[in-house]
């Protein structure tokens, strides 16, 4: 599983990359709710990123260890959407429901992109 986890640490370097470009976004330009909204979905992105990678850790080993296999935690993501979800309608004035649920996705786009980067990357080695 370590490329799983290096994987991980590269993508949560990608993420950390963005909450700051969204850091900077908030303190400099007129678009605080966006900016800040973008902050909440991406940070929340964040965990759910963290969770499933240790949740597919744990299924890899129970399944060499031929032992039943738990849920990779579905459950456990939907509520942390639901937890943006309920943050933005509570402080509406401070964040906006489109940025949040874009930042949500964040960490599904950088899992895309840095595939296709990879992918890219190890097809012109081997040429």
């Amino acid at each position: 599983m370590g490329s799983l986890q290096a994987m991980f640490w590269r993508q949560v370097r990608y993420i950390l990359y963005l909450l700051a470009i969204y850091t900077l976004g908030f303190g400099f330009t007129p678009y605080k709710t966006v900016f800040l909204s973008l902050i909440l979905g991406t940070s929340i992105s964040l965990l759910m990123v963290w969770n499933l990678t240790w949740k597919i850790e744990k299924f890899g080993q129970a399944v060499a260890a031929r032992q039943k296999v738990r849920t990779l935690g579905t459950l456990s993501r939907l509520a942390l959407a639901a937890l943006a979800a309920v943050i933005v309608l509570k402080y509406p004035q401070h964040f906006d429901i489109v940025p949040t649920v874009l930042g949500l996705m964040t960490s599904y786009i950088v899992i895309i992109i840095d595939f296709f980067f990879h992918k890219w990357k190890n097809d012109k080695l081997q040429a």
